[in-house]
């Protein structure tokens, strides 16, 4: 864990599911696909699931509440969230929803060194972001028409409401950037260009 309060967003994912009913690995991974929480946590690297799991059965916020076993399924450990776990929760969303982190994604560290590519090459790579960034709006908003098609409460969509207005916020950037590259009022010195 980050440190008082602070979750990471696969810890705060894994609790706050076992928050809902004591369950194993198998269970976590389905219900993180079946209501999108992939969208916005990265858990498509199973070991940093398991990982957090461990993390958070050494620090005391989950416990085994049992080992299932079956012929039809290898041994599967189900976790349930410790009281202590509870309030770790209730502490990070608190802190994660009141106070905004500073974060350091690498696109804005990128775009501040901009310059050190041509303006063609530069207007190239931010069009294939925003061909990237139209296909990922676009399965947010499939994520949110289903869910809405479905009968599933705003409260539980706001995330993805979230991720659908960064994007297109990014989106607008992006492409206001290239207007100005295109009409030439976005330029740069040829000699802090090194291709």
């Amino acid at each position: 864990m980050k440190g008082e309060g602070q979750l990471s967003p696969v810890v705060m994912a894994v609790l706050a599911l076992l928050a809902g009913e004591p369950m194993h690995v198998y269970r976590m991974q389905q219900l993180i696909k079946e209501r999108g929480v992939d969208m916005v946590v990265n858990v498509r690297n199973r070991s940093g699931l398991y990982a957090a799991i461990e993390r958070l059965a050494r620090d005391e916020l989950i416990d085994v509440h049992a080992v299932e076993r079956d012929t039809r399924h290898p041994e599967r450990t189900v976790y349930a969230l410790t009281p202590r776990g509870r309030d770790a929760l209730l502490a990070g969303l608190r802190q994660s929803l009141a106070s905004p982190n500073p974060e350091f994604p690498s696109f804005p560290a990128a775009v501040s060194f901009l310059y050190l590519l041509s303006p063609y090459d530069a207007r190239r790579q931010l069009s294939q972001r925003a061909e990237e960034l139209d296909t990922r709006l676009a399965g947010t908003r499939r994520v949110i028409a289903e869910s809405v098609r479905h009968g599933v409460p705003r409260l539980y969509l706001l995330e993805h409401q979230y991720t659908e207005g960064v994007i297109e916020a990014e989106l607008n950037w992006i492409r206001t950037v290239c207007a100005d590259i295109d009409a030439g009022t976005l330029t740069w010195e040829e000699h802090f260009r090194t291709s």
